[in-house]
């Protein structure tokens, strides 16, 4: 593959060439590195790598150029190249001046110069933000190709897997294009058996399940050590925080996820008062970081397998995975996160995969560009999809079963839907019906307070009714509550006495349940705040917790 670019543009030449050459020294086996010493000589370099074809992983350019500023130059260059990765050279004055440039053309970050030592001061910052930036990359394309059907339950699944697990792809829709119809007819099944996924190595795969693909495509599926110090059973924010505060700290560990890292939290479209990003972060994007963490620290991920059971050896704990395996432990950290209730709606499930989703289903945004979808739920996960379509779609009808969005939704996301114009709220609404020939067509929905009934026209409708705790692996070994959530610390005793069969010589830990060495953190944790800082916070604090409970064993 061409190297992607990274371009430079500074008008004063010492700095000029000393940013080239730092640049050259460290990131020249990946990207090439242009230098420009004037906003106009960038903007016309800019052009002809657009005309060539060319990709820009990266403009670095410094505020201070006569004729026309960093920040003037980025707003006309990002019409050119809107996914590049957008970084400002400032001199200490200039602060009030890339603020400015975060809010007006969403920069990604600002270097005061000067920026020595680089290896500190410079090249963690863009080797993160060129991280963020190849992940997303659609480069000339040379890797795996999935064919099917877009109204497909089958293919949106294929799809999904892919996206979540940041696996690269092309899209080949066989109802749009004549040359994919071709390419079927030769594959086994031919079209009759869909989806199709394509490999670079000329290998193809009909109808992969999520194991058969993961494995494929280089996912980790089985744990490569025979025990291990920690197993943690969930890939949401708790669970990547524990994995990464374990790893970190010397702990044998290995994080089992059934479907990818993110958990609920990773389908959301933008999370934006998570501390310490105050222009939004994805789930997708956190997730992504966390995997990097855990992993970079020497933690284990297998996904594609799911933990269906809990079993208690003292001195061990045993975790049995969905195709029989067993991993062994000395503690368990139950981090499995929420699973989405169904909607009880005449048609809902006929037409899943086909305008009927649960959660934001990020990979159909551009499918429904320009076309009214229907969001359904209150909560925070609602309205950051809400917005996130706002985008893409015409308009967007929230359907919310309350009074109003005040009892369930952050005060910044309820501003920001009244102040988008093609967002519209209707309260005491549920969905009655939905029909459709083969795709989504319109949705019933009766109005709470009145009883009446209205038809809604709709491409798609993304469902956020709430979750249940995914806990059906605990069985009668972990206590629960009534609605299947765990319960830890205090919730385990009985009126000041420990909890039947409980063995060590003190009381639970804060995070741990009726059986010594098993502990649970985030949203399946009775009592847990149900936010992603809340779940990070429990996760990161078991750790220690583990650490307390090893030096019993």
């Amino acid at each position: 593959m061409t190297k992607p670019v990274r371009l430079t543009g500074v008008d004063e030449p010492e700095v000029l060439n000393a940013i080239e050459r730092d640049l050259r020294q460290h990131f020249r086996g990946d990207y090439r590195v242009i230098k420009a010493s004037s906003g106009a000589e960038a903007l016309d370099t800019v052009s002809q790598l657009k005309q060539r074809g060319s990709q820009v992983a990266l403009f670095l350019v410094d505020e201070r150029m006569p004729n026309m500023t960093g920040t003037e130059f980025l707003v006309e260059a990002i019409k050119l190249y809107p996914e590049a990765r957008k970084v400002l050279l400032t001199a200490y004055a200039d602060t009030e001046t890339a603020i400015t440039a975060i809010n007006r053309i969403g920069l990604d970050h600002y270097l005061l110069k000067p920026w020595e030592p680089p290896s500190l001061r410079l090249y963690p910052v863009l080797e993160d933000l060129l991280s963020e930036w190849f992940a997303k990359a659609r480069p000339a394309y040379e890797g795996i190709q999935v064919a099917g059907n877009s109204l497909s339950q089958a293919t949106f699944a294929v799809k999904d897997f892919l996206a979540s697990n940041h696996v690269p792809y092309k899209w080949l829709d066989m109802d749009d294009e004549a040359t994919v119809r071709e390419l079927l007819s030769g594959s086994a099944g031919g079209a009759q058996r869909l989806p199709l996924v394509f490999f670079p190595d000329g290998t193809t795969l009909v109808q992969p399940t999520t194991r058969e693909l993961a494995e494929k495509v280089g996912l980790q599926t089985r744990a490569q050590k025979p025990f291990y110090d920690l197993i943690v059973i969930g890939g949401g924010p708790a669970g990547l925080a524990g994995a990464v505060y374990g790893a970190s700290e010397g702990l044998r560990t290995i994080l089992v996820e059934r479907s990818a890292p993110g958990g609920q939290a990773g389908t959301s479209s933008k999370i934006e008062n998570y501390l310490g990003f105050p222009s939004g972060v994805s789930g997708e994007e956190l997730a992504r970081r966390a995997k990097i963490q855990a992993t970079r620290f020497g933690a284990e991920i297998i996904t594609a397998q799911e933990a269906v059971e809990i079993k208690r050896e003292d001195p061990y704990r045993k975790v049995i995975l969905d195709d029989g395996t067993e991993l062994t432990s000395y503690a368990v950290l139950i981090a499995p996160g929420m699973e989405v209730r169904r909607l009880e709606a005449a048609g809902c499930e006929s037409l899943l995969g086909a305008g009927v989703y649960y959660g934001a289903a990020l990979t159909e945004a551009a499918t429904y560009r320009g076309q009214d979808v229907i969001v359904v739920g209150g909560a925070n996960s609602a309205g950051q999809g809400a917005m996130f379509f706002s985008v893409h779609a015409r308009k967007v009808t929230m359907l919310v079963r309350g009074k109003g969005l005040s009892a369930t939704m952050s005060q910044y996301l309820i501003d920001r839907i009244a102040d988008t114009p093609n967002v519209e709220v209707l309260s005491n609404s549920t969905v009655a019906s939905v029909r459709g020939d083969g795709r989504l067509e319109a949705v019933t929905v009766v109005d709470g307070a009145s009883g009446e009934r209205r038809e809604i026209a709709a491409a798609a409708m993304f469902i956020f009714i709430g979750t249940a705790p995914r806990t059906g692996l605990c069985g009668n070994l972990v206590m629960r509550d009534a609605q299947g959530f765990v319960l830890t610390g205090r919730d385990v005793m009985s009126e000041g006495h420990r909890p039947q069969g409980w063995t060590a010589a003190r009381d639970p830990f804060l995070y741990e349940t009726n059986v010594p060495g098993i502990f649970c953190a985030g949203d399946a944790r009775h009592g847990s705040g149900k936010r992603v800082a809340a779940a990070v916070g429990e996760g990161s604090a078991t750790v220690s917790m583990v650490h307390q409970y090893l030096q019993t064993v």
